[in-house]
């Protein structure tokens, strides 16, 4: 006979979000260099697929 005994304890209740905050509009400067990112990653796309079409072996 055991000495002592475990109490299961069930995991917590997940509750869902108790109110949604509203986002504040982005500040100018952050939308400015969202543009300027968004552009570089384009560039340096096309860029990435001229190298490859001009790497390609001729046949």
């Amino acid at each position: 006979m055991p000495a002592f005994t475990f109490e299961k304890i069930s995991p917590p209740v997940r509750r869902a979000p108790a109110a949604t905050v509203p986002k504040k509009p982005r500040g100018l400067i952050s939308q400015l260099i969202d543009r300027v990112a968004e552009r570089r990653a384009k560039r340096a796309l096309q860029g990435e697929q001229a190298m490859r079409r001009d790497n390609k072996p001729a046949e």
